[in-house]
């Protein structure tokens, strides 16, 4: 096989092995919500469980990644593509890591009656995965312009968690007996709005990849 031929083929297979790590990524979301929502622990530990598969396959994308640079040296936009690739990996991989976050908050609340109802919360994850699906689109197209209108939509998560920050504020200020739920409540949002800044630097990626130029989508 020409090696520009295998080159394209090698960037094809990578391209796929994101898809399926992000799509992996978004349905361990997905269920660390519902877990949480339904108080499900038996949901929960599977998606703890199951983080080393998340993991196993990034680290198969980074090595893919760095034997491709070491025997291919590929420059411009070829350079910019498998270092984005990389890039890309490592932010979906530590979504992954805060799908688990999410759903060790299940067995701390345990089936302790929830303190306010759990509106914002799936509102926001289906936001992030909103979001998540956009980006990866776009990765897949390399389209520039829907990478960065994806990004906007970091606005509406914040917003959420702003609005739950101050809710839960004052809960714990006014109600005491309810702190502990209150915090891990809190840092259930506090995740998910990191999701959405995961899915803010998959854009940039998406940008770099176009232009060659870092942007900051997050200010």
């Amino acid at each position: 096989m020409p090696t520009r031929q295998k080159f394209d083929h090698d960037l094809e297979d990578l391209c796929l092995n994101i898809l399926d790590l992000g799509k992996m990524v978004d349905e361990r979301i997905g269920l660390a919500v519902k877990s949480l929502i339904d108080q499900d622990r038996d949901l929960a530990n599977r998606v703890i469980t199951g983080d080393s598969i998340v993991n196993d396959l990034q680290a198969s994308i980074e090595e893919h990644c760095i034997l491709l640079i070491a025997t291919q040296q590929p420059f411009a936009r070829d350079l910019r593509k498998v270092v984005a690739c990389l890039k890309i990996s490592i932010y979906l991989e530590r979504m992954g890591d805060l799908s688990v976050d999410l759903a060790k908050l299940t067995h701390r609340i345990g089936q302790e009656p929830f303190i306010k109802p759990l509106v914002d919360i799936p509102k926001m994850s289906a936001l992030v995965q909103e979001m998540l699906e956009l980006g990866l689109k776009a990765y897949v197209q390399e389209d520039c312009e829907a990478a960065a209108a994806m990004a906007l939509m970091d606005d509406d998560v914040d917003k959420i968690y702003s609005g739950v920050f101050d809710e839960l504020k004052v809960i714990m200020m006014t109600k005491p007996q309810q702190v502990n739920q209150a915090n891990y409540l809190l840092f259930a949002c506090r995740f998910l709005e990191r999701l959405g800044d995961y899915c803010t630097n998959i854009s940039e990626e998406v940008v770099y990849i176009c232009s060659g130029k870092r942007v900051d989508l997050n200010a």
